[in-house]
């Protein structure tokens, strides 16, 4: 399916645009990460779409990918998404949709011993679904544009979106047979209708999707993970995959999208992002818990990802949060 020309060249702008466009609000505190390993999805059992729930932890929940699209609401919990080469933020009531083949992860930061029984609502579909329907019913069509996004994933912002997408997910969830199909095409439209979403990586799924050395991706991005808020080389990640420093640089690029001191200063900027959103504490303070080693590195890295000073940033919180209040 393919995009007018007037269209693609307003949403590359947008891709471009959305370094420097807030996200949405952050978190809390860690659990684990993971890699792309390849999941096949057999359960389809003649159906055109797949709906699921999940919990946290869970063995699904990982750094994956699939040929489905994957339309994902979080339901419970906030922490850290990646997306192909993005790393954000999720809270409840945050949606996405994912491309075929483009590898994610939602990571909830939990308390030790924490459990979430329900974190997120999932409907996957496929490529063949839409491109079959689209032969015979021309309204259909309109879903291309949306649908053309989606290989760089797409966030949606539009409240009323969100909740909408809520209703309907648990109406696909709870019927079968047309009504689900019914349901499902619903969904899409208001999707495809909305012009309040925010598109993520900069790399799309055929760059990114690899199924060679998943263990020790896994690894290196867990341990990444777990030390990052301290002074952290890539000498040391690759020492503990058992690389060379220069294999695992190339290696690591390969398989995240993004050169090792990118990745982790993506990380600790999010992480400031968390703390400067949801805490008072000073910004020298959110510097340091953040893993930077010093205040003018952290301003200017911030400054690069987030297009505003640390200070612009929590002030611009604040004030969506007083107009989302008023409402």
């Amino acid at each position: 399916m393919i995009l007018p020309r007037l269209a693609i060249a307003r949403d590359v702008v947008k891709l471009q645009d959305h370094k420097r466009h807030l996200t949405t609000p952050p978190m809390n505190r860690t659990a684990r990460v993971p890699d792309p390993s390849y999941e096949l999805m057999d359960d389809h059992e003649g159906h055109s779409l797949i709906y699921r729930q999940h919990g946290f932890p869970c063995p699904l929940v990982r750094w994956h990918f699939h040929k489905e699209y994957e339309l994902h609401l979080i339901t419970a919990s906030s922490g850290k998404v990646f997306i192909g080469d993005y790393i954000g933020n999720f809270s409840p009531n945050t949606l996405f949709l994912t491309g075929p083949g483009l590898p994610h992860n939602w990571i909830s930061q939990l308390e030790e011993g924490e459990l979430v029984a329900k974190r997120d609502m999932l409907v996957n579909f496929t490529d063949e679904l839409l491109a079959r329907g689209t032969a015979v019913f021309a309204e259909l069509k309109g879903l291309a544009p949306l649908l053309a996004r989606a290989p760089f994933g797409i966030e949606f912002h539009d409240p009323s979106v969100i909740r909408a997408a809520g209703e309907l997910m648990a109406k696909i969830a709870d019927s079968q047979g047309m009504t689900r199909l019914g349901h499902f095409f619903i969904l899409l439209e208001q999707l495809a209708a909305t012009e309040d979403y925010q598109l993520l990586s900069g790399v799309t799924s055929s760059e990114l999707a690899d199924e060679h050395h998943v263990e020790r991706i896994n690894r290196a991005v867990d341990y990444i993970f777990q030390h990052y808020p301290q002074e952290l080389s890539q000498e040391e990640v690759a020492e503990h995959v058992g690389m060379t420093p220069t294999y695992f640089s190339r290696f690591f690029k390969q398989a995240t999208g993004r050169g090792f001191v990118e990745f982790v200063n993506r990380l600790r900027v999010s992480k400031a992002c968390e703390l400067l959103s949801k805490s008072d504490k000073p910004v020298t303070d959110v510097c340091f818990e953040s893993g930077f080693s010093n205040i003018s590195n952290f301003n200017r890295r911030f400054q690069q990802l987030k297009g505003m000073t640390p200070s612009a940033y929590r002030k611009l919180v604040v004030q969506r949060l007083t107009e989302q209040n008023l409402y």
